[in-house]
Order: C-alpha cells, then sequence, then structure tokens
C-alpha cells in the first residue's frame, strides 16, 4: 500500500544533471562537450534553424506550388504631382498622354496619381487611383479627378440586364405585387345519411 512515506517519483521523470568541466577523467572536462572554438562553442552562440553556412538553405532550393495571392497583385504605373507641372493650363492628362510623353513606360495594371510636389495651375486627370493628398492639391489648384470605371468581370448574356445602381434604384417608385384573390373556404360535404326525425306517437 502506497503511503506518504513510500512514494517515489514515476522512473525516467527527473535526471542528474549533467556536470561539466569536472576535469578531463569525467569525460566532459576541458571543452565541456562544445569542440574546439567555433560559433557553438561560445556562451550563448547559436545557429538558427535551417542555416548551412551561407549556401542556399534546402527550403529556398525547392520549388513552390500551391495557390499564392501574389498572382492577383496589381502594380500600378506610378507618377507624382512633380510630373505633370510642366503641363499647360486645362491640359487633359491620361494614361496615353503620359506614354507619349515617355513619363511611363512598360505594362502595368493603370495609372496611379500620387502627391509629391506641387500644382500652380488646374489641370484634368484620369486614372486608376489617386492618393488623398494628391487629390487635395489637385483640386486646391482648380483641377478634377476622374476615376476609371472597373471593367464588369466576365461578359453579359443578352438576357441578362445591365446592374441599375443605387441612385436610378431609388429614383423608381416601387411597384406593390398585386394580391391574389382568397380562395374561398368550401362548404363542409354533407353527409349522405340524414338523421331521422323521431316519429309522434
Amino acid at each position: 500500500m502506497i503511503g506518504l512515506h513510500n512514494m517515489r517519483t514515476r522512473p525516467g521523470s527527473k535526471h542528474r544533471v549533467k556536470r561539466l568541466g569536472c576535469g578531463e577523467s569525467s569525460g566532459h572536462g576541458k571543452t565541456s562537450g562544445k569542440g574546439h572554438k567555433g560559433q557553438k562553442a561560445r556562451s550563448g552562440g547559436s545557429i538558427r534553424l535551417g542555416f548551412e553556412g551561407g549556401q542556399m538553405p534546402l527550403i529556398r532550393r525547392l520549388p513552390k506550388r500551391g495557390f499564392n495571392n501574389a498572382a492577383f497583385h496589381k502594380n500600378y504605373a506610378i507618377v507624382n504631382l512633380s510630373d505633370l507641372a510642366s503641363f499647360k493650363e486645362g491640359t487633359v492628362i491620361n494614361e496615353q498622354l503620359l506614354r507619349e510623353k515617355n513619363l511611363l513606360r512598360g505594362n502595368g495594371d493603370g495609372l496611379k496619381i500620387l502627391g509629391d510636389g506641387e500644382l500652380k495651375h488646374a489641370l484634368t486627370i484620369e486614372a486608376d487611383k489617386i492618393s488623398s493628398s494628391a487629390r487635395e492639391k489637385i483640386e486646391k489648384a482648380g483641377g478634377s479627378v476622374t476615376l476609371r470605371q472597373k471593367q464588369a468581370q466576365g461578359p453579359r448574356t443578352a438576357e441578362e440586364p445591365a446592374p441599375e445602381s443605387e441612385a436610378e434604384s431609388s429614383a423608381k417608385p416601387k411597384t406593390q405585387k398585386a394580391k391574389k384573390p382568397a380562395a374561398k373556404k368550401k362548404a363542409p360535404a354533407k353527409s349522405a345519411a340524414k338523421k331521422k326525425k323521431p316519429r309522434k306517437s
């Protein structure tokens, strides 16, 4: 029977502390099991998991497969307001004009205007995206900004109507559906066998 006087810990739950540096005859003397010099022999020195001495690690050598959101990332061609200051007042600036002036090169997913620089005259700008600071500076100079609408995804069939905007849908009066006439309740069927009246004597 187990009592407080004879309780023992489970075998293997406690280990003897490994004593290091107790002389060469102890088996863990001199370098205390850390070898000669080097990063691993230093106090606190360690190498992170997966490090291979500077050569290309295995995790980077293996091909990566599967879904990755980077394939859907959009790269916009960026133009600052300092690049647009050379245009004359009232000019309509769009992506085509900027490519003709060699301010845009390469292929991108659209045009984005950033607010680095100042504008002294009004310009009309057509872009896909614009920063809040750039919009504020353009409107302060008397110009205007028009954002290009995104194309609808997928072809629309002839039977499918075009989606209405919120303003159009709110402007239309709501038509009430005609209520169907309530079905008349059927009269209960008369029982075939009539009750016999009692004869008077």
